[in-house]
């Protein structure tokens, strides 16, 4: 028997109330992942934005892929799929905070920190990362004593309603879109953002060059960039290759970091710094509203603190009604602590560019 790790959203904690409860599902890209969890085997739920313990699903079967809708009307997403049985089922209220001393002081990825950091999220990144024996007990026995004689955490409602997104109907599909409540100004970067932002781009044309592919920097970047990475001859393209009219090309020569092989990009970042994270989900969008046939995989890189506006931002209806999809399907989130750690790793040239979607990050 081993503990794994089942994120939900306050929309799919909601949806997955309204089920039987007797299926839990995820995203076609989690099947790899699907396939070491076997019957036994526990999930150990928690809710993202709440930041909160609030259950146990134990397996009770191998996985399987199933379309039929289950936790949405149509077009459910989470189509790999387990039987479960659910031993603890905890109200929002009575959900254990991951910040309370019981929980923090006892996780191996928590206890090493300071509570106003966000560097300990990487292992709550994506569901069904396995958890150690030792957390899991410790998580499990806590939902037990919870369910039993527990105490109740408030929970701004407000702030609940307002991420428990909105479903609506495109020509095609049924989505889910968010309306942000607070419109940040965006913020002239400081200095020492701006250094940061560079940084970034550094380290994935870094990346990028060590697994092979040519890489393109916006030239108004590329001074400062290259104060941080010294290029491999022939890796930073001078001039894209690439047959596109005058508007799209534009706009391609405009994102942070390419990585191209050949005639073909593959991968497209932006990096964004300030609150608002606008500027790189615009350009990305408009990139798909230009070519919707182009099949690029898209990421915007933010501090982990940014994650949950980079989430809000990328499921507003006007990105979600995009002719090549929701912007929220086809581009994901990679934090700065994700890159770092990726960057790090010694075999890197020998890599895929598939390692990138262990560390990125999508709305659940």
């Amino acid at each position: 028997m081993a503990y794994f790790l089942d994120l939900f959203s306050p929309e799919t904690y909601e949806a997955f109330g309204r089920s039987s409860r007797d299926i839990s599902g995820f995203r076609p890209r989690q099947e790899n992942a699907a396939k070491q969890i076997h019957p036994g085997d526990k999930l150990l739920c928690y809710m993202t934005k709440l930041s909160r313990w609030f259950g146990i699903l134990q397996v009770e079967s191998n996985y399987f892929i199933d379309k039929t809708p289950i936790f949405y009307p149509e077009d459910d997403p989470f189509i790999v799929r387990f039987k479960v049985r659910p031993t603890i089922w905890l109200p929002k209220e009575k959900a254990i905070p991951i910040h309370e001393d019981v929980v923090w002081t006892y996780l191996s990825f928590t206890k090493k920190y300071e509570k106003t950091t966000s560097t300990w999220t990487g292992k709550l990144r994506n569901s069904l990362n396995r958890l150690t024996d030792a957390d899991g007990k410790h998580i499990e026995k806590l939902l037990q004593e919870q369910a039993h004689n527990g105490t109740t955490y408030d929970v701004d409602e407000t702030a609940y309603k307002r991420w428990v997104t909105q479903r609506i109907r495109r020509l095609d599909k049924v989505v889910s879109v968010s309306v942000p409540q607070d419109e940040d100004k965006e913020q002239v970067q400081d200095e020492v953002s701006v250094r940061e932002s560079y940084k970034q781009q550094a380290l994935l044309a870094e990346i990028g060059s060590k697994m092979g592919f040519n890489i393109w920097l916006p030239r108004r970047d590329r001074g400062a960039v290259l104060k941080e990475w010294e290029p491999k001859e022939n890796s930073l393209l001078e001039n894209l290759p690439l047959n596109y009219d005058e508007a799209t090309l534009r706009t391609i020569e405009q994102i942070d970091v390419l990585w191209l092989r050949r005639r073909s990009i593959v991968r497209a970042f932006e990096v964004e710094h300030t609150t608002a994270v606008y500027s790189g989900i615009l350009r990305m969008a408009d990139l798909l509203a230009l070519q919707p046939n182009m099949d690029i995989r898209l990421h915007i890189v933010a501090p982990i603190e940014r994650r949950d506006k980079v989430f809000q931002e990328i499921t507003r209806p006007v990105f979600s009604l995009l002719d090549k999809g929701p912007l929220s399907e086809l581009c994901t989130f990679i934090s700065y602590d994700s890159l770092k750690e990726l960057s790090k790793d010694r075999h890197i040239q020998h890599m895929s560019d598939s390692v990138l979607d262990e560390y990125a990050e999508e709305p659940e």
